[in-house]
């Protein structure tokens, strides 16, 4: 899409100027662009489905289809709003359903350098990447972050994380894959990148979640600074594990080049943190890469996101998760803002003020 939308490309514009701004003052004027966006969203890629929009969001808004993505590249808002929930046929199984938790999943990202990345491409924002899935045994999410720092050496950074998240998302439709142990679909993912005639080479964080179905346990993997964050009722009851081995050095999984094995850092998928958490209906769950979590605070990620609980369309969840991200890549450029990789870096003595810029990528999924 080459078109140009005035209203989006005034939001485009307003957040080059949210970098100047302060932490409240971006969440008041993120909550007053969000039915902005959402309407200019919809009209402009002319989603499918029974969805009703006009200057307000309407609160009586029909679900939308169940497979709905958009993408507007003229300001590289960039976004994707699936449901990922299955139909019930029968007033049995509805009423099972009701019983059981199930997620209703968005994505919206940003590539740090946008020039670099000028198209949107599903699965990938940037050098992060990312998958959804829904299958008869279970639903399943997943980011990983490649390691820019590759770039040195000829290699692009975004290749392995892609594969490694495409890789998953294949696996989760394979007969033996076990719904209750993410952490082995990593390492199959993981092996089946190793077992490429043509070398993959990089390196990248990951955080997988599963939930199965007929089940309210979720099931989580992390590796490195990628995470998952669980809100309900206004509070974080849950969080995985960051692993650094020190300060901006994360846990990684990696294929060094020929020659450079002892030189890099390489942590195997059974280094992964483990999770397990029995999820309720109106649990907020945030799935995201650094760029995220190292420019906005948890408080603030809780303030915007408890408003979400219990939305099952998954447009108006949508205007969360763009919220989370355009407050990310605003901050990310702040030169001014104490953000949380910075307060880090203080605690290990580094000077490193402001945000951080980054690729940013946010998976939102409402317990519903």
């Amino acid at each position: 899409m080459n078109q140009s939308y005035n209203s989006l490309t005034e939001v485009a514009n307003m957040a080059r100027t949210l970098a100047s701004s302060t932490g409240s003052q971006l969440y008041s004027t993120l909550m007053n662009l969000k039915a902005l966006v959402l309407q200019e969203a919809m009209e402009s890629a002319g989603l499918r489905g029974s969805i009703e929009s006009n200057s307000s969001i309407r609160s009586s808004s029909r679900s939308a289809t169940s497979s709905n993505e958009y993408a507007i590249d003229s300001t590289h808002f960039q976004s994707t709003a699936q449901s990922t929930s299955t139909s019930q046929s029968t007033s049995a199984s509805a009423s099972l359903a009701s019983c059981q938790p199930r997620l209703v999943s968005v994505v919206c990202g940003f590539p740090k350098d946008i020039e670099m990345y000028p198209n949107y491409n599903k699965g990938q924002f940037g050098e992060d990447a990312w998958f959804r899935t829904s299958t008869s045994k279970a639903e399943a999410l997943g980011v990983a972050d490649g390691v820019g720092g590759w770039r040195v050496y000829g290699i692009d950074p975004g290749q392995f994380s892609r594969f490694l998240m495409r890789s998953c998302e294949r696996l989760t439709h394979t007969h033996d894959f076990e719904a209750t142990r993410p952490e082995q679909l990593l390492a199959r993912a993981y092996c089946n990148l190793l077992e490429q005639k043509k070398p993959i080479l990089g390196s990248c964080t990951a955080c997988v979640l599963t939930l199965l179905r007929g089940s309210n346990t979720l099931y989580a993997a992390n590796i490195g600074d990628s995470g998952l964050l669980v809100i309900r009722d206004g509070s974080i009851v849950c969080r995985s594990m960051e692993q650094q081995h020190h300060f901006n050095t994360p846990f990684q999984l990696a294929v060094p080049p020929p020659g450079h094995e002892l030189n890099v850092l390489t942590d195997g998928p059974e280094c992964a943190a483990l999770l397990q958490f029995d999820i309720q209906c109106g649990d907020i769950l945030v799935l995201a890469t650094d760029g995220v979590y190292d420019n906005v605070s948890e408080e603030m990620l809780v303030r915007v996101l408890s408003h979400a609980a219990g939305i099952s369309d998954p447009v108006k969840l949508q205007t969360y998760a763009n919220s989370v991200a355009l407050m990310a890549r605003s901050l990310s450029f702040n030169p001014s803002h104490d953000s949380p990789f910075s307060r880090n870096a203080r605690r290990h003595n580094i000077d490193a003020p402001g945000g951080k810029p980054d690729d940013i990528t946010v998976i939102l999924a409402s317990v519903v």
